[in-house]
């Protein structure tokens, strides 16, 4: 498959996944012509996707799959499940020291570990997220340095092209990562695929990777793989992980910290 080709499908599979969340059912013949593609394309599309358990296949259609994350926005997962997202970010914090250099993802969770770190000193934070800046901002003891980008605002995150040549020029002590969904088999995912790229960049230039996220992200997937959860040291989460999906995480050699 040509590379124009991919990104087509990519793209066609993504609008797929926001119809059917829109809508709940999709019928195959709509698809075909509401992206100008063959019947046969589509139904391709609905087994792929299927094979992610990203939906279900129904006769002649496809309906949602409950266990898909939503693409909530910032200002909604700010108020899910607060007391574990602070009892998280209080205990990632403990990791920080003075002297470090970190890169704090976007998301609701590392936004309260940004506020933990407001009165440290001497750390470097790089940062693709505006709510995280606006945080930070009136730090008198902390590097901040934004990527730059284009501005996604269902998340507040800086993405695209600029954002991963600036992060790709840096290399970090620890990376605290939010996510959408895990999936102990399938890997950590996020809803859009700019986002994953440039998460799976961040993974690449820091020496240790941290994935703070509660519980209720466990067996959701979203449509954009950041990446495997062997790739992951330390997953800091609440005590309400069920017990077999933190065993799958320690047999990926992934420490597991709950609060």
């Amino acid at each position: 498959m040509k590379i124009n080709e991919r990104e087509n499908t990519v793209f066609r599979r993504s609008k797929i996944l926001e119809s059917i969340e829109e809508e709940g059912q999709l019928r195959v013949h709509e698809l075909s012509e509401r992206f100008g593609v063959s019947v046969v394309t589509i139904r391709n599309d609905l087994i792929q996707l299927e094979k992610k358990n990203l939906l279900i296949r129904t006769h002649g259609g496809a309906i949602k799959e409950k266990r898909v994350n939503i693409d909530f926005a910032l200002s909604q997962k700010t108020k899910m499940n607060t007391d574990e997202k602070l009892r998280i970010a209080k205990k990632a914090v403990e990791f920080i020291k003075e002297g470090d250099t970190i890169i704090l993802d976007s998301g609701s969770t590392t936004q309260l570990i940004a506020k933990q770190i407001k009165n440290f000193k001497n750390i470097t934070v790089l940062t693709n997220a505006l709510n995280i800046v606006a945080t930070l901002s009136d730090s008198k003891d902390l590097e901040i340095i934004i990527p730059g980008g284009i501005l996604r605002k269902r998340s507040l995150s800086l993405i695209g092209p600029i954002a991963e040549i600036s992060v790709n020029n840096f290399s970090v002590d620890k990376l605290f990562l939010g996510v959408d969904g895990i999936d102990p088999q399938y890997g950590i995912t996020t809803p859009n695929l700019e986002e994953a790229h440039l998460n799976r960049i961040m993974i690449e230039r820091s020496k240790e990777i941290f994935v703070v996220t509660d519980s209720s992200k466990f067996e959701k997937q979203s449509m954009a793989l950041i990446t495997d959860l062997e790739n992951i040291d330390v997953l800091i989460t609440d005590t309400k992980i069920k017990e077999n999906h933190k065993e799958q995480c320690l047999n990926k050699n992934v420490r597991v910290i709950t609060v």
